[in-house]
């Protein structure tokens, strides 16, 4: 499993997202569920968001992330950073070692 920093850029101002924050919320539990998307949050100030993701690939990433509502809407860019986790706190070792 690779590692990910996705950083979400929005392409406007977050007080025109809308109803689309709903929907982008409502998508991302699909990411949490399968265990995709460890943890997630906006900007401060909010002109965008990080999450920490792992996906057997980039491109499996970025195929997830083609059908959030902040990129179908046109809302938001997303870049796919990868990085080997060499350290983290042990309650965490299941979620970096997990094959």
């Amino acid at each position: 499993m690779k590692h990910f920093i996705v950083e979400v850029i929005y392409k406007q101002p977050f007080e025109n997202f809308g109803d689309a924050v709903a929907q982008h919320r409502a998508y991302l539990d699909k990411g949490y569920a399968c265990g995709m998307i460890l943890f997630s949050g906006p900007l401060v100030p909010r002109l965008g968001s990080i999450f920490v993701a792992r996906a057997e690939s980039a491109q499996e990433l970025a195929d997830f992330f083609e059908h959030d509502p902040y990129r179908t809407r046109g809302l938001a860019d997303f870049r796919f950073v990868q990085f080997d986790p060499t350290r983290y706190i042990p309650q965490l070792a299941d979620w970096f070692e997990e094959s």
